[in-house]
């Protein structure tokens, strides 16, 4: 289409052939250099293919990149899902919460900076171990390739063929076979990938770590001697595009501040590419990324969710609910987690769309269109994992659980103190596959869950060297709590899964300190449930960096403080929802006002006065107490 096109057809076509150049044996018109990744094959050549590979397609991808040094970008891929590979495929690279992890390190350890390297062909540059092929049609070349590589005398029925001998993109072992050769490359200056955490690597004596994620390095360094070194090691083999200041990494753009030890990560423009393509117009603002159940009150509130009778979607509908959930679902994973509880939800529907699933979809977009550039700070820190975990019984259709883990980096709790708060590495959302009998059931699966994911996280932190001691993890279930410290007598709760009770098992290894804590400082509540608009706004800036977040959380007073007759708390017990409420449109200068106490502060332990003068006012709409400014 763009190759027709009168004002497109120069640029395009010549960026065509330079890509063509590049995995063949060069373009004359644009001067690429190629790298012998395929040759023209002759009519008598295509005859002595061998019966065991299958001729894949090629598929062209074209996209404007304003950041790359040529911005008009093609590429030519193979069509993998053709290629019989009889190999082992599996390729390891780091993931979203690795380099998140790599980055609280950075911060946390003195001296140390971030850079970024981008191998360019990184995958062109693998030889196969056996050669694949591929045809492409003669007629979308460009006049100057056709001449160059003569395909009109080697074409075959109107198709080119080519023979593949390095890897392309596309090819399914090519990831392996780069990742195998760069192991091999390595190894003789020192570098190694660790044991258990894919993409991670690091020197045998130097202060150096990096994560690779396909083609792209994120290092960490001690000393620029050493990122220096790691730059000569690569370039006997690789030609790279080097970013010293570490500004943009998998698509995220890194605000790196050392003097006062904190990064803010961010995706500007994505939400805008999402919205051009879905075609998007937003009539008012949205609040709410999914539209909560009608509040029921007693008997009632346990009832399960009564089922979605509307229409299902055509096929169409539903593969455009799909794409848009994919393209939200990084960017909920890289910064806005306030998403995931919407993403989780919609995504379970999807197999069976209906019209309420094609609504929530597009409320989905109106909420990220109302708040399309959000940011996630990361403090320096101690690098001790904390633990939120909570579930929601009865909270999802066919009378499931939804359960949630919040995971961020900072120091260990002490009792009576408030917690030190930083962003959170990996927020974990998910809905039970099976139906619990109880909301101790629920909490004790989601301690289940939340444990599994931690000794992951838990890994990656000691292979990067940061010891860990026992994992805090905050629950607001004192059953679910009992059982897990095997503090309570196990009766009734045998009925219950029996691969929940793998949790005591890591408490007895000292893997994990599971304690009870009030609902009201238990930071997964948030992602368990679905709320009003008024409460997203009111909670956002505890998990996003906004002009107003608080760098602590105070301690929240247990409701047994109402024993008694007389109560043991000043202005006695106030109840509230989880977190205290921040007013969305104060900034930061009025923050940090001092302010008289017009609500009981009680409900929060551990809060000195010294602080409290320095305090966030809260929206005044209710009886709630204050949270600390940083």
């Amino acid at each position: 289409k763009l190759a027709r096109d009168e004002v497109t057809k120069e640029t395009w076509t010549t960026s065509l052939g330079k890509e063509f150049g590049n995995i063949a044996q060069g373009d004359t018109k644009t001067g690429e250099k190629g790298t012998n990744c395929v040759f023209v094959m002759t009519p008598a050549e295509v005859a002595n293919i061998p019966r065991d590979r299958t001729v894949t397609y090629a598929r062209i991808v074209v996209d404007f990149r304003p950041q790359k040094e040529d911005p008009n970008r093609v590429r030519i891929t193979a069509g993998g899902n053709l290629i019989n590979y009889p190999y082992e495929l599996t390729t390891r690279t780091a993931d979203l919460t690795t380099s998140k992890i790599v980055w609280n390190s950075v911060l946390s350890t003195e001296d140390a900076k971030f850079m970024g390297i981008d191998v360019k062909s990184f995958y062109l540059c693998t030889p196969l171990d056996r050669y694949e092929y591929m045809k492409m049609p003669l007629s979308i070349f460009p006049e100057h390739t056709k001449k160059q590589y003569k395909l009109e005398e080697n074409a075959k029925d109107g198709y080119v063929y080519l023979e593949i001998h390095k890897a392309i993109y596309g090819l399914p072992q090519g990831g392996i076979l780069a990742n195998k050769l760069l192991r091999k490359r390595l190894a003789p200056e020192g570098f190694y990938e660790v044991d258990h955490t894919p993409g991670l690597w690091k020197h045998i004596s130097r202060p150096i770590q990096f994560s690779l994620v396909v083609d792209d390095f994120g290092i960490k360094y001690v000393g620029k001697r050493h990122a220096l070194f790691l730059l000569q090691v690569l370039h006997k083999y690789y030609k790279t595009s080097i970013d010293w200041t570490g500004g943009l990494y998998c698509g995220i753009k890194l605000d790196w501040d050392y003097e006062n030890g904190y990064v803010d990560l961010s995706m500007p423009g994505y939400i805008e590419k999402v919205r051009k393509r879905f075609q998007h117009d937003l009539a008012k603002p949205q609040h709410c990324p999914y539209q909560p159940q009608p509040k029921k009150y007693g008997a009632a509130s346990q009832d399960p969710i009564e089922p979605d009778l509307t229409d299902v979607v055509d096929e169409k509908r539903k593969l455009r609910i799909q794409q848009i959930i994919g393209m939200i679902l990084y960017y909920a994973r890289a910064i806005d987690s306030t998403l995931l509880p919407g993403l989780s939800s919609i995504a379970s529907e999807q197999a069976l769309a209906t019209e309420d699933t094609e609504q929530r979809a597009a409320q989905l977009l109106d909420y990220v269109a109302t708040h399309p550039d959000a940011v996630v700070r990361y403090h320096a820190s101690d690098m001790v994992l904390n633990i939120h975990s909570d579930a929601s019984y009865l909270s999802e259709t066919r009378a499931r659980s939804r359960v949630a883990g919040h995971y961020f980096l900072g120091t260990v709790p002490k009792a009576g103190q408030p917690i030190q708060l930083n962003g959170s590495i990996f927020t974990f959302t998910g809905i039970l596959k099976f139906v619990v009998a109880s909301a101790a059931e629920a909490e004790l699966g989601a301690l289940f869950m939340n444990c599994k994911e931690g000794k992951i996280v838990r890994l990656i932190l000691e292979e990067l060297g940061h010891k860990q001691p026992p994992t805090p993890m905050h629950c607001d279930n004192k059953t679910a709590a009992g059982i897990a410290n095997d503090t309570v007598k196990k009766h009734r709760s045998r009925s219950m899964e029996m691969r929940f009770f793998w949790v005591t098992d890591q408490v007895k290894r000292g893997n994990f300190d599971i304690q009870w804590h009030p609902g009201l400082e238990n930071l997964a509540d948030y992602f368990t449930k679905h709320f009003i608009g008024k409460h997203h706004q009111q909670v956002r800036p505890w998990y996003l960096q906004m002009n107003n977040s608080p760098r602590f959380l105070p301690r929240a007073a247990a409701p047994s403080t109402l024993r008694g007759c007389v109560g043991t708390l000043p202005d006695g017990y106030t109840k509230a929802g989880p977190l205290p409420r921040i007013d969305p449109y104060l900034s930061r200068v009025k923050s940090r006002v001092s302010c008289s106490a017009t609500v009981p502060t009680s409900s929060y332990v551990g809060v000195s006065s010294q602080l409290l003068a320095t305090t966030h006012r809260l929206s005044n709409h209710r009886p709630l107490p204050m949270a600390m400014a940083a």
